[in-house]
């Protein structure tokens, strides 16, 4: 029994650092900036971008987020891992608020 619950939290102790060394995100001014869709979580209509400057920025669509490739709104479902993008942001407070996400040609 003592030795179960050592190995318990043990594994609670490796659960939890395992989970706290994601990468990081940062909020940036608002603005436009180019970078590379890292991440795409469809689900939370949610990316990550790793942008020109080095920075990860993490960008939930909202309803008045515009999705643009060759002059046109596109779906979601279009965003790829890889994509090259543009986004438009607005910060506030301690989140980015995605106003314009633009497709490049890749």
């Amino acid at each position: 029994m003592k030795s179960l619950l050592k190995f318990s939290a043990i594994f609670a102790v490796i659960l939890f650092s395992a989970a706290a060394c994601g990468e990081s995100t940062e909020v940036v001014e608002s603005g436009t900036y180019a970078g590379t869709i890292a991440e795409v979580n469809e689900s939370e209509t949610e990316i990550y971008v790793d942008l020109e400057s080095g920075e990860r920025i993490e960008l939930y669509f909202t309803e008045s987020t515009t999705l643009m490739e060759d002059g046109e709104e596109v779906p979601f479902s279009e965003i790829q891992v890889d994509d090259r993008v543009e986004v438009t942001v607005e910060r506030v407070g301690q989140r980015l608020d995605p106003e314009r996400v633009v497709l490049l040609n890749n």
